[in-house]
């Protein structure tokens, strides 16, 4: 092959590089994007299960309170029919017993009112906090969605500018398929970069140094000349 036919093939796998960056770049971005959805969305989840325990604690306080009202029922009127019983007594000792049952079923009603009006308390708070959170929620899925989709519409976005790239890049006809094959290689294997200039005396893909020898080499365009280090190919910019 010619000097003049390989700076050629050259220039067309500079232009190649130019769009396989922007395709790996663009990738890579898309990549990103379904665990950017997922933490948002167990973000969202996380605010709704908080929102479930609080409706459930106040489900359950509920309950606590209905069972004390039940047992608050039966005291007071086993306190009714201990009274009914009381002067059918005939020993003071009856009396006096059956008088004690009657004033510890009234204290027992008593420590169980407390703790009834305890448990009204506590759900009165509860249900104040269910009705700000259904706010905050609300306000939260209008975020979530709006968020989800703009990634979705990111996505949308980097398919089309994919599909721009993947047409232009099969117009590049123009490069010898040996030579494309090699450095279809070397993007696979080195991250989708496969052919950089030489920065003085440095490779601009790893920055390792470049002999001077090499460097003669990539100047008398006989062949392709790698980096003996990453083993991209290497081209330099020469100033018409």
């Amino acid at each position: 092959m010619s000097g003049s036919s390989l700076k050629a093939q050259l220039a067309s796998l500079i232009k190649l590089q130019e769009i396989d960056s922007e395709i790996y770049k663009l990738r890579y971005e898309k990549s990103l994007k379904p665990a950017e959805t997922k933490a948002l969305e167990e973000s969202f989840e996380s605010k709704k299960a908080h929102m479930a325990e609080l409706e459930k604690n106040s489900l359950d306080l509920q309950k606590q309170k209905k069972d004390k009202e039940l047992e608050l029922a039966t005291k007071e009127e086993s306190a009714v029919k201990l009274q009914g019983q009381l002067y059918s007594l005939k020993t003071n000792k009856e009396y006096q017993t059956m008088l004690q049952q009657i004033q510890d079923s009234k204290a027992d009603a008593s420590v169980i009112e407390d703790k009834i009006l305890q448990l009204m308390e506590e759900s009165d708070k509860i249900k104040a906090l269910v009705e700000e959170e259904k706010v905050k929620i609300k306000e939260e899925e209008k975020v979530f969605l709006s968020e989800k989709s703009k990634i979705e519409e990111k996505v949308k976005e980097i398919d089309g500018r994919l599909s721009q790239l993947d047409a232009q890049r099969k117009q590049s006809v123009d490069i010898d398929p040996k030579i494309l094959s090699q450095y279809e290689r070397i993007l696979t294997s080195r991250d989708g970069l496969a052919i950089v200039t030489v920065n003085g005396n440095s490779c601009g893909g790893c920055n390792m140094f470049v002999p001077p020898q090499v460097i003669n080499l990539i100047k008398m365009y006989e062949r392709i000349i790698t980096c003996e280090t990453c083993n991209r190919m290497l081209y330099i910019n020469e100033v018409d």
